[in-house]
């Protein structure tokens, strides 16, 4: 019941503030440099895709790198590695990092990845998104905002007529990317990064403690840190990038449960720091 109450209440909120614009305040003067990092664990049907369509990203290549994550224990590694050798012959500042022990999974790969980076921005797109060519250019312009930390795009859906399952999952992310992120990044709420499809600030991510793998659901946990520490998050609704939605009901399950179970985590991590914080009420509430 509460939580019902907790879901029209956002619809209202939503209705009051949809129509505050969100703009750069400028563009920059000189472009920086950005990072796109793909994390992979065993994407053998879909790394080549994602690798493909990362280098068709519209940005000058001497201010691009790429950094392939890969944890993966199959023939993902072979692919994956073979693809950032023909881009790297096309000219591509492209870098295969491939870890042996899975030592903090996705988060570990991560903050392994930013270490050895040369970026100040940081793109990241999990292996079953396809991002557009000028994602970066409609996002980064957000960054000439010094306080703002982190630019979230929408997720679209390549394959929501799937099944029945597939259009049951669109409905739900929807209303997770429209009435609630609009309602909460556009009221001035917290919202959080999604894990992908969004880009971050090096100094964001240093300045809230990096990545951390204590949760199932980092982005989370980062999300919530970095806007205690005073950043602003950016939520971009017409701005989005492709994905494919799990087509088999495990699949699904597997994904929920680790949404769940990660949210309890980082609520049970994350919530007495926000109740002591001097943070305004509704952002608490």
């Amino acid at each position: 019941m509460l939580y019902g109450f907790h879901r029209y209440y956002l619809i209202l909120i939503y209705l009051r503030v949809r129509r505050n614009s969100i703009k750069p305040k400028k563009i920059f003067t000189n472009l920086p440099k950005v990072t796109i990092q793909l994390p992979l664990y065993n994407e053998i049907y879909v790394v080549k895709r994602l690798i493909n369509a990362v280098c068709k990203v519209d940005y000058p290549k001497e201010l691009l790198e790429i950094q392939v994550l890969d944890d993966s224990t199959d023939e993902t590694s072979s692919v994956a590695r073979n693809e950032v050798e023909k881009f790297k012959k096309k000219g591509f500042n492209i870098k295969y990092i491939h870890r042996e022990k899975r030592e903090g999974y996705k988060a570990g790969a991560l903050k392994e990845g930013m270490e050895k980076a040369e970026g100040e921005y940081f793109a990241i797109f999990d292996a079953d998104f396809i991002p557009h060519p000028d994602i970066l250019k409609k996002t980064l312009p957000h960054f000439t905002d010094p306080l703002v930390g982190m630019v979230q795009v929408r997720w679209e859906h390549i394959n929501k007529n799937y099944s029945l399952l597939t259009r049951i999952q669109s409905l739900l992310l929807d209303g997770h990317f429209v009435i609630e992120h609009i309602a909460r990044s556009r009221s001035g709420r917290f919202f959080n990064f999604n894990g992908t499809a969004g880009i971050w600030r090096k100094k964001c991510i240093e300045s809230a403690g990096g990545w951390k793998s204590d949760t199932l659901t980092e982005d989370l946990d980062l999300s919530y840190r970095a806007q205690i520490k005073g950043w602003k998050f950016v939520y971009l609704l017409d701005v989005t990038s492709p994905a494919e939605l799990p087509v088999e009901i495990n699949a699904f399950k597997n994904q929920q449960f680790r949404w769940a179970k990660g949210g309890i985590q980082t609520a049970k991590k994350i919530l007495p720091t926000i109740i002591k914080n001097k943070l305004p009420l509704k952002i608490k509430m």
